[in-house]
Formats: structure tokens, C-alpha cells, sequence
């Protein structure tokens, strides 16, 4: 049934939350694991005011973002699963969708960061809009903390 999962990851633990899931799942469908992530980028304002440092900047978060996907798809590689990773730049929501799309994704599986009140009104739902909007399965997953 699921043949390619698109799982977006931000780099926190978090987000990394949902992997477990997404590995039992892959290795009952035998599906592939498609790592997503999207380095942060300095602001408009920052790079007006200085072009040179944000462009090292840039080039040290892209290096930094390819590093941790390399990693990511190590451990699952180790595993056993079949893996991934893509990393593009763009409007979060709206690139996991189109990213979704051009890979074929069968479902996209994510964490959710558990923001709540003005947090959550503020930076918005990313799970959210891609479940609203997602034209696919999406699983979420929230992640819970050990006491």
C-alpha cells in the first residue's frame, strides 16, 4: 500500500520522534524512507545589511543540514531501511506538499511540536496546513516526554 513515505525533519528531537513509526511501518510495506529537510535561512533584513556573512551563513546551514540528513539516513541505512534524503529551501508547508508530489509519496509522516495558545496563533501549524492541505495520507506523530 505505502511505497515512499516523505518524512520532514526540522533537526530536533522532536521531529525525529516520528522515525520509529515510519521504520515499522517501511519495513512491514517495504517501503522507502524519504528524509525532507529545509535549512534556516538568515532574514531579508540580515542580508541587506550584510550580504557577505549571510551568504557564509547560508552556505554554512546548508553544509550543517546535509551533514545531519547524511546521519539520519545512516542510522536507518544501519537498520535496514531503505533510504532518502532531500534537502530544499522554500515556505515549509508548501514544500513539504510539492516535494510530496514529486517524489510520488504514498503518505507523509510528521511529528507535531505540540504548540499551543498565542505560540501556536504566532508561528502557525505546519502539521496543520499539511494535513489540511495534503492530497495524501499524512500520519502524524505526537511525541511525548519520559519522566
Amino acid at each position: 500500500m505505502y511505497k515512499k513515505i516523505l518524512v520532514p525533519l526540522d533537526g530536533s528531537s522532536l521531529a525525529e520522534a516520528v522515525l520509529p513509526h515510519v521504520q515499522a511501518l517501511a519495513k512491514t510495506e517495504g517501503a522507502e524512507i524519504i528524509l525532507l529537510s529545509v535549512p534556516v535561512t538568515p532574514s531579508l533584513e540580515f542580508l541587506a545589511r550584510s550580504p557577505g556573512l549571510a551568504t557564509k551563513v547560508i552556505e554554512e546551514t546548508e553544509i550543517e543540514t546535509e551533514a545531519y540528513l547524511e546521519k539520519e539516513e545512516a542510522k536507518l541505512i544501519e537498520e535496514g531501511a531503505k533510504v532518502s534524503h532531500i534537502m530544499r529551501e522554500g515556505p515549509i508547508p508548501e514544500l513539504i506538499l510539492k516535494v510530496a508530489d514529486e517524489v510520488h509519496a504514498d503518505m507523509i509522516a510528521m511529528s507535531t511540536h505540540g504548540r499551543s495558545g498565542i505560540q501556536r496563533w504566532l508561528m502557525g501549524s505546519v502539521a496543520d496546513r499539511v494535513v489540511h492541505h495534503a492530497h495524501i495520507p499524512v500520519m502524524l506523530v505526537h511525541p511525548f516526554s519520559k519522566n
